[in-house]
């Protein structure tokens, strides 16, 4: 440790340089690395929609329509034209209207009046045509401003890709505003607590630094989710503040008896094992992300260890270096910091510990009952709010009704079995129209016309059913109504697939509500581990987690009865994130109370730890509060400002259970925790009859 901060304090201008060369290195890497929007595609390889859609871009040659164009007041040679153009433009993959289900001999030759209603509703109705047509994954906002530059405002555009554009041309420029609005917030804060007006500068340059590297290195993951890209930065920057006001405390404290560099080498030696663990403690939590099946956890867990990470080593190597390089400015920019009178506040958290503990209680049985019943949402259809597209999908829908496309491949080596399978089908409520072979061979159509259809319906291996039904993208109904078509299906095939946007979310369902078990019991066994390790104690580890995860039970039991919906993907980043987030502060307090506790008995040691660093903890819990509170507010992503509510809302709950009840259950068990400690060395004194005072 002696060569390590020697090393640091004699070659302080070559860290600053190397750091800078990084720096910008990963700064200019950033920009390449591409942003994922499909939630789809972190579904398991090995689920049915993922499969189905693998086969039909395989076997059919095209991807499944993701984006509908409904063209207004147009004959069908106009909407034959507009479709000719559509197919030409980059990125477009397929494009399908009525003539790829009739046959464009039909539709040129036949009056348009004898062709079977029941196939045309869908396509063109009341001289309106509905065409669709798939985008290729990534192309999405290039495709749909060409897109509407061909359409005009005259005419409608919607889907999923349309949505997944909007989120493209917002989300570049959220971090951007988010961190506008967070670091001006964080330098008030700073400076109002800190004792030099360079001194914000020192910890937002420092932590800054390790943010840029962290984007610039996911260049080398083929991309990072839209998710990962808003929030990571963020929560990076939030969780990372500690580690930077800890060693400068520790530095300052040093420096009034010793040189510069002398004070800061042995800042580093008392700094970095408190430090370390505290990192430890947070990385463990969003290591348990990782162990998700669905692959945004794999994508987020490692991007925000990977930012711990680097924010311990950039504070531990590059912020000493920094530091002593601005010595005379820091001598120079001094000011009075706004010192906070602790004292009656902990005198009033201890006089009412009690009745807080109470109601705390009180408080987490129903919201603990009450987190299980939450509905939940999976997928991010709900995810955009944007004037236009709410428009468009309106006048779609009041125009061709709610279309929701749901593609069925089975094996192609019966007819006569397809053919009894799309009657049962025709019978599920919520089906409109069945588009199959069969259904063409056997409408009023003569057979000779449907030569030449064979291959928008059959390929080699597998036959294509298309359902237009009437569900929600997502909803109970529309689960129901999947389980339903499955059911149907398996009592005719072994070997099938269900695709659609329906058919990923119905997964992303299944195997996100699996995955919540598993990342819990990762991420509070984890942390329970490491707290063994830190206070070399049984119970302490557990009374912590159980502060903690109180609040998290808290936090989620808002949404329950504020009778919202939540999306899934909130939940399970906030079950692991607050967690490891949080659970510093009551790391904090318990290990200055374990210290005070060698010198005082419970009560009066509790006093003094709350009187001395109940302001660390408000000011710690204060700037990650800011950090979900502006995800809040600048995010049009409802996935992405929900979980800054959760965030936001999940730090103070945090703070309150902290401050509030874990003092109280310190105090109380103390008897245990005593009998469950190795070498506690506690203060303890007897009464003349040998009983514990």
């Amino acid at each position: 440790m002696e060569k390590f901060t020697q090393f640091i304090v004699k070659n302080n201008k070559i860290i600053i340089l190397i750091f800078l060369i990084i720096t910008v290195i990963c700064g200019i890497l950033a920009v390449g690395v591409k942003v994922n929007y499909n939630l789809e595609d972190y579904l398991p390889k090995d689920r049915n929609s993922t499969i189905g859609l693998n086969i039909m871009k395989e076997e059919f040659d095209e991807d499944f329509p993701s984006a509908n164009v409904m063209l207004t007041d147009v004959s069908i040679q106009q909407a034959l034209a507009c479709k000719e153009k559509l197919k030409n433009i980059p990125h477009v993959t397929s494009v399908t209207w009525l003539d790829d289900v009739v046959g464009i001999d039909i539709l040129l030759s036949t009056p348009f009046e004898y062709i079977d209603n029941t196939t045309t509703q869908a396509y063109y109705k009341d001289n309106n045509a509905l065409i669709s047509l798939a985008i290729e994954p990534g192309y999405e906002l290039d495709t749909v401003n060409e897109l509407h530059k061909i359409i005009g405002e005259e005419n409608a555009l919607s889907g999923s890709s349309v949505n997944k554009a909007v989120l493209q041309e917002m989300s570049s420029s959220e971090t951007l505003k988010a961190m506008l609005i967070l670091v001006p917030l964080i330098i008030l804060i700073l400076l109002l607590t800190t004792s030099s007006y360079i001194e914000p500068v020192i910890y937002l340059v420092s932590i800054g630094i390790a943010i840029l590297i962290n984007m610039g290195t996911n260049i080398f993951f083929s991309d990072i989710s839209f998710i990962t890209k808003t929030v990571s930065p963020i929560l990076q920057l939030a969780v990372s503040l500690d580690y930077a006001i800890f060693l400068m405390h520790s530095f300052k404290e040093y420096r009034t008896e010793h040189e510069p560099k002398e004070a800061m080498k042995m800042a580093i030696k008392k700094s970095i094992s408190s430090i370390s663990g505290s990192a430890a403690t947070t990385i463990i939590g969003f290591l348990a992300l990782i162990f998700m099946r669905f692959g945004i956890g794999m994508d987020l867990g490692l991007n925000l260890v990977k930012g711990v990470a680097l924010s311990f080593i950039s504070i531990m190597v590059f912020m000493p270096a920094l530091t002593i390089l601005c010595l005379k400015l820091l001598e120079k920019t001094k000011h009075k910091s706004i010192s906070m009178d602790s004292k009656k506040a902990g005198k009033w958290l201890m006089k009412l510990r009690i009745p807080l503990l109470v109601i705390a209680l009180l408080v987490i049985v129903p919201s603990f009952l009450a987190k299980g019943n939450i509905d939940f949402e999976y997928g991010s259809g709900n995810a955009v709010n944007e004037e236009r597209v709410e428009q468009d999908s309106k006048i779609i829908e009041e125009n061709f009704g709610q279309m929701n496309q749901i593609v069925i491949l089975v094996p192609n080596d019966d007819i006569g079995k397809q053919t009894v399978l799309n009657d049962d089908l025709e019978k599920l409520e919520g089906v409109k129209e069945i588009i199959s072979y069969d259904s063409m061979i056997n409408s009023s159509i003569p057979f000779e016309f449907v030569e030449g259809m064979d291959s928008m319906f059959n390929s080699l291996n597998y036959s294509r059913i298309i359902l237009y039904t009437d569900y929600e993208t997502e909803s109970v109904r529309t689960f129901e109504a999947l389980d339903n078509i499955s059911n149907t299906i398996s009592d005719y095939y072994d070997d099938f697939y269900i695709i659609g946007e329906s058919a990923s979310v119905y997964d992303i369902k299944n195997v996100v509500t699996a995955d919540n078990t598993i990342v819990t019991v990762v991420a509070v066994l984890g942390i329970f581990l490491v707290l063994l390790v830190i206070f070399k104690s049984i119970s302490i580890p557990m009374i912590l987690v159980f502060t903690i995860e109180s609040a998290i039970w808290i936090n989620l039991a808002f949404t329950y009865f504020q009778d919202k919906p939540l999306n899934y993907i909130g939940f399970l980043i906030i079950n692991t994130v607050q967690l490891g987030a949080t659970v510093d502060y009551a790391i904090f307090i318990t290990d200055r109370y374990v210290s005070d506790r060698t010198l005082h008995m419970p009560k009066e040691a509790m006093t003094k730890t709350l009187t001395n660093n109940i302001t660390a903890i408000l000011i710690s819990a204060g700037l990650l509060a800011f950090a979900g509170f502006t995800l809040t507010l600048t995010s049009t992503n409802p996935i992405i400002s929900e979980l800054g509510v959760l965030l936001s809302r999940g730090t103070v709950l945090s703070f309150a259970m902290v401050s509030m009840a874990l003092p109280a259950l310190l105090i109380l068990l103390d008897f245990m925790i005593r009998k469950t400690t190795f070498k506690h060395n506690f203060y303890v004194t007897k009464k003349k009859r040998g009983n514990l005072k």
